[in-house]
């Protein structure tokens, strides 16, 4: 079973919390109709003629009888650049434990541990209107730990209403695929709050990385019942942009239907638009385990391979 919010927000540190979610993902994917896939951490690789017969594994040896040459962090097979979205609407939550903002630092967290437990290079790139900040992969273990600690501040230094953080996922993007030398998976993590007028503008800068050769999976992150279904409880609710401050009067039992179906249209379209991007879309629900996404993830990387 996969630990809920509430057991995982009692486990310290980040890296804990991490290695858990992963440790239930890769246990449950056996309980799962997912059962058979493939998920191979490559600490060992087999021996094969020409290997330096001193890196054999003997303790390994001794239980499968097997050769197997251990693995050193300098063999990466795959540099991973995780995209983070800080802007203010991140901060959102209603009906779920976590705020998106939460959520997608641990899953944000998840995925690294899982990448250096494959020997990949991770990196981080934070962004809101611009890019932040940007860590270079590395597949080192120290590397790891530095990475869990940023994403620690993140959670701390969220801004209040006075500090407002606005989201331009375009723009940062394209500032990202001009910065980017190396070819590279690019995993972005985001609300997409701001682009339903900017979807042109969002697409170009997905085709903008494709354009330079990196690969591309988007995580949108939203609190469904809420966000996707307006699935409140009759009565009249004050709602506020988190990034402009508007305010809106209304009943949202008055307007649900119509609401979900514009979203629905919407989310649509952008699918359409990122498959034929070459871009992999998945949504990620703030209510929910983590493994659907993290199976989105492996899916992914076992294409790469």
């Amino acid at each position: 079973m996969l630990l809920n919010p509430d057991l995982l927000s009692q486990l310290a540190p980040l890296e804990l919390k991490a290695r858990r979610i992963v440790e239930g993902f890769i246990s449950g994917l056996h309980k799962s109709p997912y059962h058979g896939f493939s998920v191979e951490f490559a600490e060992h690789k087999p021996y094969n003629q020409g290997d330096d017969f001193k890196h054999i594994d003997w303790k390994v040896y001794g239980k499968t009888e097997r050769f197997y040459v251990k693995k050193y962090e300098a063999e990466t097979n795959l540099r991973a650049h995780v995209v983070l979205d800080i802007s203010s609407s991140m901060n959102y939550k209603y009906f779920a434990d976590w705020s998106k903002l939460t959520y997608s630092v641990h899953y944000a967290a998840a995925l690294m541990h899982m990448m250096n437990r494959q020997r990949d290079a991770c990196g981080l790139v934070l962004f809101d209107d611009q890019v932040h900040e940007m860590i270079p992969p590395k597949s080192s273990y120290t590397h790891l730990r530095m990475l869990f600690n940023r994403l620690k501040k993140v959670m701390e230094d969220n801004p209040g209403a006075e500090e407002v953080r606005r989201s331009a996922s375009a723009d940062a993007l394209n500032q990202l695929a001009e910065n980017l030398k190396r070819r590279s998976l690019v995993v972005i993590i985001t609300d997409l709050f701001e682009n339903v007028k900017g979807h042109d503008e969002l697409i170009s800068s997905l085709r903008h990385l494709r354009h330079k050769r990196h690969e591309v999976l988007l995580f949108n992150v939203l609190e469904h019942k809420s966000e996707r279904d307006l699935d409140f409880p009759d009565g009249q609710y004050l709602f506020e942009d988190m990034e402009t401050g508007r305010q809106l009067e209304m009943n949202p039992a008055q307007f649900r239907n119509s609401y979900q179906q514009k979203v629905e249209e919407y989310t649509r379209k952008f699918k359409i638009a990122c498959s034929e991007a070459g871009v992999d879309f998945e949504e990620i629900d703030t209510q929910k385990p983590f493994d659907l996404a993290l199976l989105a993830y492996l899916n992914k990387r076992k294409r790469l391979a």
